[in-house]
């Protein structure tokens, strides 16, 4: 009874791991990472959901504004069974679009303009972090195992 109730909350169930380089190149369009799934229990994964966030803060204290945005995502809808003490490895290429502010634009435009536009994003302390997010099904499960990470665009 223990066992079933532990494995329908996930506990000692399917873990996930996501592995993704600490930096990429703003303008590739791509982020190549690694799934790494392992479990105590032989169970079925039904499907993987990959996602690329932005956090786009802005302002100070109780000022403070904070977005999120999702500019890529991934779904990958195929049953696999992941069996006891093995790693199972999945490799995925993430699409995103990073969306440009008007101040971003604006930046862009010539060297007067960058300058202008960097010293009002540092007064305003306007900011832009990154995060990619996996999520997985598994048949017989409530709670479905996830892991995030965070990535530099340069």
């Amino acid at each position: 009874m223990i066992d079933k109730f532990k494995q329908w909350l996930g506990i000692e169930g399917i873990k996930v791991k996501i592995l993704i380089p600490e930096e990429i190149e703003k303008d590739s369009g791509f982020v190549d990472g690694r799934l790494v799934f392992g479990s105590k229990n032989i169970q079925t994964l039904t499907s993987i959901e990959v996602k690329m966030l932005e956090i786009y803060t802005r302002g100070r204290g109780s000022d403070q504004k904070i977005d999120e945005y999702e500019i890529g995502s991934i779904q990958m809808e195929e049953e696999m069974t992941i069996y006891s003490g093995e790693e199972t490895h999945i490799d995925f290429a993430l699409p995103y679009r990073v969306h440009k502010s008007e101040m971003d634009n604006w930046e862009e435009k010539n060297l007067l303009t960058k300058g202008l536009s960097k010293v009002a994003k540092t007064i305003q302390k306007v900011e832009s972090t990154y995060r990619i997010e996996v999520r997985a099904k598994v048949r017989g499960t409530a709670l479905d195992p996830f892991d995030k990470a965070y990535i530099k665009l340069i």
